[in-house]
């Protein structure tokens, strides 16, 4: 199929799917025919920028675009346009992916079933089924246009699973890469130390070409792994014999007692097949595990809380034509409004968990066992002393894979 055909189809699947779905935010579609037949150009003369020339591609709308307004799902920004690109969206456009539009999601990036929208709802459906199914969040509006086809591949942004969630309800490859290795410059943020912009694809060989193009250094963000880092790391890996087998561990505390019957069978067949490919499962700990949802839920709101300060009216946002608040507050009315709930409760509760009363019991805590279950994992993936040479013989004290 033609690049102009597939595209023609992703489009045409905007229009058929777009109202049953709400995958994307309400806009006008800027330049996508002529950017498409350039590219089309491009490839019937032989000189494609690269192997994303002419993708459409599908952008979290809390991912900053000049093309698009950047509404992060919320009243308060709803007519914010960003004079600037994030970092990832110029890396698509000199790669030659075509920005098909800006994705729903859950206000902020503050939900997991992408339904805390100022646009409403993502929906996702199964055919037969009657009734709408949830999409996952907060990168529902990604994941689902991928899945109906209405885009090549979307990014998204995952702090606590809102790449990984809606990838799995809605059927799709969803990649969160580590932290640090792709820029989150011109991502409006929801929790500074946890964010990281993802890819959604309907096959990983799709979401590797994403990834490749995106996972660069960048010097604005003060995040973003070094050069030298990743010249560092990559040599490191290169000594390793990647052809030999994986040693692949196991986390006895994922395997909870409340997993459903049907996960815990696609568990133990991902196994089974590791297995069948040559590759060794080790069972392995990670004791802090069991604390890492209740810290999750102190850290993220505590660092929201801090983040959305700046949305008053004033620097940015839509300024509410109302009185000013009780004691002349000037911008609690237009915070009141433009905020939605559940926004409002995270703020809340970060608040309070960094308030002086309460910050040594619930963030530094909190802080502690993220550190712990930091050297879990760091404990399970220990590599040998990177100064000595890799044995050839690889011994059961080594960490897994």
């Amino acid at each position: 199929m033609s690049l102009l055909a597939k595209a023609e189809r992703c489009l045409l699947n905007q229009v058929h799917s777009g109202s049953r779905v709400n995958a994307f935010i309400p806009s006008k579609k800027r330049g996508i025919i002529k950017d498409l037949e350039d590219a089309n150009a491009r490839r019937e003369e032989g000189r494609h920028v690269s192997n994303l020339d002419g993708s459409l591609m599908a952008i979290k709308d809390n991912i900053c675009t000049e093309q698009y307004a950047t509404s992060c799902g919320s009243e308060i920004l709803k007519a914010f346009t960003s004079p600037y690109d994030a970092t990832v969206v110029t890396k698509l456009r000199a790669a030659g992916a075509i920005i098909a539009g800006k994705t729903n999601l859950d206000e902020f990036g503050m939900g997991s079933h992408s339904t805390h929208s100022c646009f409403g709802p993502v929906r996702n459906f199964v055919k037969g089924v009657k009734n709408d199914i949830s999409a996952g969040g907060s990168s529902g509006g990604s994941a689902i246009a991928v899945a109906t086809g209405q885009c090549n591949a979307a990014l998204g942004t995952d702090t606590g699973g809102s790449v990984r969630l809606p990838a799995a309800y809605c059927g799709i490859v969803g990649f969160k890469p580590s932290y640090g290795l792709v820029s989150r410059w011109g991502v409006v943020a929801y929790a500074n130390s946890l964010d990281t912009v993802g890819v959604l694809a309907n096959d990983s060989h799709d979401a590797k070409k994403v990834f490749d193009t995106i996972n660069d250094y960048d010097v604005r963000d003060p995040t973003s792994l070094s050069q030298t880092s990743r010249s560092r790391l990559a040599a490191l890996l290169s000594r390793r014999e990647r052809q030999r087998p994986l040693r692949i561990g196991v986390p006895v505390e994922y395997n909870i007692q409340e997993l459903s019957a049907m996960v815990r069978d696609a568990w133990l067949c991902t196994i089974h097949h590791l297995q069948r490919l040559g590759h060794s499962v080790h069972q392995v700990s990670l004791p802090a595990t069991k604390h890492a949802l209740s810290a999750y839920y102190v850290l993220a709101p505590a660092e929201a809380s801090s983040n959305l300060a700046k949305y008053d009216g004033v620097r940015y946002g839509i300024r509410n034509d109302d009185k000013d608040g009780i004691g002349g507050v000037l911008y609690a009315n237009t915070r009141g409004k433009g905020f939605g709930d559940e926004v409002k409760r995270r703020i809340l509760l970060g608040a309070y968990s960094l308030s002086a009363e309460a910050i040594d019991n619930y963030f530094l805590k909190a802080q502690k066992v993220r550190r712990l279950v930091q050297q879990d994992f760091n404990d399970v993936f220990a590599m040998p002393n990177p100064l000595l040479d890799v044995p050839d013989a690889h011994s059961e004290l080594e960490g897994v894979d």
